[in-house]
């Protein structure tokens, strides 16, 4: 297999004040609190959201593995469904010093380029900024930040930029090209 060349770019926002919520889409869109960890169900979105772009880090974790991070307190899903079908989802992962990471946010091809992404956004970052309401304990939350690359879909960063993330840092990798893993194995998308 040949490297390619992939830059991933930092974002972030260090006040609530920051988010430029976008426009909720038309129609019968929602979006709801994966409330019960759910290993099946979070393998699931990661493989649906993720299969196109290459998203192939969490591809291996065991059952025990994929429970154990959604076990953490203030890990939390949330997903977007559009007339009752998981459409995509926002994975938030709060850390000690007061921030919280989008570490995974993305649409099933199949809704994306209809609005819901923005409104998916803008309800994820509103969430993370209001995490500590339903930790008990848990810090307030002084910065939302998340990683976007050039291997994520081409609107991934207009959508971070429209939605009020600034840039904090830029690096250039060389990475070992991997076949698109589509949404299970031997499934290609397209």
């Amino acid at each position: 297999m040949s490297n390619v060349t992939v830059t991933t770019w930092s974002l972030e926002q260090t006040a609530p004040t920051d988010l430029l919520p976008a426009i909720a889409p038309d129609g019968d869109v929602r979006i709801v609190r994966s409330e019960v960890p759910s290993p099946e169900f979070s393998r699931f979105l990661y493989t649906a959201v993720g299969g196109d772009i290459r998203w192939t880090d969490r591809l291996d974790w065991t059952y025990a593995r994929w429970q154990e991070v959604l076990d953490r307190p203030g890990v939390e899903t949330w997903v977007a469904y559009d007339r009752g079908t998981p459409a995509g989802y926002v994975e938030l992962d709060p850390q000690d010093d007061g921030a919280v990471e989008i570490m995974y946010f993305g649409l099933i091809p199949a809704f994306r380029g209809r609005r819901i992404g923005g409104h998916l956004l803008s309800q994820g970052i509103a969430r993370a900024w209001d995490l500590a309401e339903r930790w008990p304990g848990r810090a307030e939350t002084k910065r939302v930040w998340l990683h976007t690359c050039s291997k994520d879909g081409e609107h991934a960063m207009d959508n971070y930029l429209r939605r009020g993330f600034q840039l904090f840092d830029t690096k250039v990798e060389e990475e070992r090209e991997v076949d698109t893993p589509g949404p299970w194995p031997g499934a290609r998308v397209g």
